[in-house]
């Protein structure tokens, strides 16, 4: 390609609504262009990039054994009712009422459609087990679409869905994607780590997010500073501190006036947070529920989420709170009817606690569970920090920001035995197909890229998603002898092997340096009559501050080592 007749311009200044480094580059580099908050097009450059993530991701889902196949875009709103998603899937599914008046999604997501085509395919254990995959778009409303490619509305994911008669073989076939994810990021030549995740809106008891470190990420990442063990804030765990249980003390009333805080409280009594029982109020469903978790830790919404089946909580009101006869700054569990009571199990590890009395102006001491307050729902719901004990007794914890660029989930029977997928095993019996789910965001990937290589001057890519491999300058090429043999080392990459962009603009020398910069093209190969002068050709990798001069006919041999 000829920079004389490429689509697209490049652009000293970034947008103003630009924040990350990806967005900024990407845009300047004439990579891709705004066309709404959160929708972008891909320019040829930005297109070239995506085509080769594409290839790679193909390449390595074949080679897993995936068969890939194309689902609509638009689906009817019916599956999604099946699936009981149509009305809690966050963000909001994005719907319309096509001239037949029948409800219609633009699909944020395709468990549902694949789920209806195993279900028309499957009727036997002779037809599992399957891996299908898709390179697709998606919709999703986000509420504050941001940072480029990083968070959109509209974008193209890797979603391949993986059908088995028994745990065993979506163990297998679970592995057998984990194993390809890791061959696709390291071709793409992105170092990424695997960690622990919570479901969220899709499902499913396990999942694996593979995340890119970086300070521009938005995801929370936990991990052990002696081990292995890393996990999405959202889902990490870790070893909570256990006091010695004593004698339960009986339960003492005291005045506490102006004390609305714990850590009020523990400082009027004297004593560390983790002596008393925190009371904190929830909305779920329409309803407000009472939390209690040890004074020294947090509550993680996600974890509450999850341990109350999928529920949304958010924080009551004030005038929930009152309106459900509860005395905010004062309340506890204790003798509380009607108001369903959710223990965090840190408050298993101690007794004694300091409690609200559930009056204004007064606290209890002594409180103990399960003698003074019941638990509807008991488990872990307590957030993990910076300095924790990693939940494997290695070390403690210590937390990186992270891009997600795959996620990877064992669905099991969530979806099908919903939608009714179903097969016939040897004996006859009817049984669910066990399902995983596994995805992979393209454009994020290549933003991510730019977030993890760049320098002062542009993009410094890795060689298997650039665009070109070769950024060729010509220069003096009004002097035919110059122009002629450019013309020549243009032909002869190519015939090569090589993806070329000959920048064979009338435009000065630092101009087209700082394009080939911006652009983050491995090798910069510049012919002009200076170098000539000094020997034929100056070669230059991109992340490199030397060149080299190279002989005209040393060129080829000389390009295909520094790009490996």
């Amino acid at each position: 390609m000829r920079s004389s007749q490429l689509f697209g311009k490049t652009l000293r200044q970034a947008p103003g609504d630009a924040e990350n480094i990806s967005h900024k580059l990407l845009t300047r580099a004439g990579f891709i262009q705004q066309i709404a908050a959160g929708i972008f097009s891909l320019q040829p450059l930005g297109n070239r990039s995506i085509t080769k993530i594409r290839n790679i991701i193909r390449e390595e889902m074949d080679r897993a054994g995936g068969q890939e196949i194309n689902m609509p875009v638009i689906q009817p709103r019916d599956l999604w009712e099946e699936s009981g998603r149509a009305e809690t899937f966050v963000p909001p599914l994005a719907t319309f009422e096509d001239r037949r008046e029948r409800q219609m999604i633009i699909a944020p997501t395709h468990e549902e459609t694949a789920t209806a085509m195993a279900r028309a395919s499957v009727t036997s254990y002779r037809d599992l087990p399957f891996t299908i995959y898709q390179i697709q778009t998606k919709f999703r409303d986000e509420t504050r679409p941001r940072g480029g490619l990083l968070r959109v509305r509209e974008f193209e994911m890797k979603d391949a869905y993986s059908f088995d008669a028994d745990e065993e073989g979506l163990e297998r076939s679970f592995q057998a994607m984990v194993a390809a994810y890791k061959r696709i990021f390291k071709r793409c030549g992105l170092d990424v780590v695997m960690v622990d995740a919570d479901s969220g809106g899709i499902g499913g008891k396990d999942s694996n997010e593979f995340v890119l470190l970086a300070e521009s990420g938005d995801d929370t990442i936990l991990m052990s500073d002696e081990s292995d063990y890393a996990a999405n804030v959202e889902k990490a765990e870790f070893i909570k501190k256990e006091f010695p249980i004593g004698n339960l003390c009986e339960v003492e009333e005291f005045a506490t006036p102006d004390i609305k805080t714990i850590e009020a409280l523990a400082k009027l009594e004297g004593v560390s947070r983790s002596k008393t029982a925190k009371a904190v109020f929830y909305s779920v469903d329409g309803e407000v529920v009472i939390v209690t978790i040890r004074g020294d830790y947090d509550v993680n919404e996600t974890k509450l989420r999850n341990l109350l089946g999928g529920s949304v909580p958010r924080l009551a009101t004030p005038e929930e709170v009152k309106a459900a006869g509860l005395v905010a700054g004062s309340a506890s569990a204790v003798g509380l009817e009607g108001v369903k009571s959710i223990v965090d199990d840190s408050i298993t590890m101690g007794s004694n606690y300091l409690a609200g009395a559930n009056k204004e102006g007064f606290h209890l001491r002594n409180v103990n569970f399960p003698r003074d307050f019941k638990a509807d729902i008991l488990g872990d719901i307590a957030e993990a920090k910076k300095g924790y004990p990693s939940p494997d007794g290695k070390g403690k914890l210590i937390a990186k920001r992270g891009i997600e660029l795959g996620h990877v989930f064992k669905l099991g029977n969530v979806y099908s035995s919903k939608m009714g997928a179903r097969y016939t095993d040897e004996d006859g019996q009817q049984n669910d197909v066990l399902m995983g789910c596994y995805g992979i965001g393209i454009g994020r990937m290549l933003a991510a890229a730019v977030e993890a290589y760049h320098d002062d001057f542009g993009m410094v890519l890795p060689s298997a998603i650039a665009p070109y491999d070769i950024y060729l300058a010509g220069l003096n090429l009004e002097d035919a002898d110059i122009s002629g043999k450019a013309e020549m080392l243009y032909e002869s990459l190519q015939d090569a092997g090589f993806d070329v962009l000959f920048d064979d603009r009338d435009a000065p020398p630092g101009v087209k340096f700082k394009d080939a910069d911006l652009m983050g093209i491995p090798l910069r190969v510049v012919i002009s009559s200076r170098s000539m002068g000094n020997g034929g050709v100056e070669v230059k990798a991109r992340a490199e501050k030397e060149s080299e001069i190279v002989s005209e006919p040393d060129v080829i041999e000389a390009v295909r080592k520094l790009l490996g």
